[in-house]
């Protein structure tokens, strides 16, 4: 019986173990073991993207989390979008060479500007976008994180 999934979810944290679970999440959707609909014969599809929820927080990004791998189309990027305006969400937008790489550097971001006080998050659900970089124009993997906000 041929199969995808629209979703899957783990319960993780952000320990060395729990990172590790992610990625291995991560590279069995990639490879096909965990066969998901944005992916059809190893290439992308068009106008389906990949995206992770990080929702269920047990407290802050100290505890554990539901992390969900989920496809969306076009319009969920709008209605984040539309969300910013509102001042529900804030966008942080980081690039780098590799997608680890700019995931680190948006996170990173998050975290300072929590520890500043600049950010107060609602820790209710944020999503993370990520895009290789050989699907850019400026030849940079890009992160966008959807934050959202108290």
């Amino acid at each position: 019986m041929a199969y995808s999934f629209k979703s899957v979810t783990i319960r993780t944290d952000n320990s060395e173990s729990g990172m590790a679970k992610i990625n291995e999440l991560w590279a069995d959707i990639m490879t096909g073991k965990i066969p998901f609909d944005f992916i059809a014969n190893g290439e992308p599809v068009k106008g389906l993207s990949p995206i992770s929820s990080y929702s269920d927080y047990d407290s802050d990004e100290n505890g554990k989390y539901n992390l969900s791998i989920m496809t969306v189309t076009a319009d969920f990027f709008a209605k984040m979008e539309s969300l910013i305006g509102q001042g529900r969400y804030i966008k942080i937008d980081e690039n780098g060479e590799s997608i680890t790489e700019c995931a680190n550097k948006a996170w990173s971001k998050v975290w300072q500007l929590s520890a500043s006080g600049e950010l107060k998050r609602a820790f209710t659900i944020d999503y993370e976008s990520t895009v290789p970089a050989e699907y850019t124009k400026d030849g940079k993997a890009h992160c966008y994180l959807y934050i959202a906000v108290k």
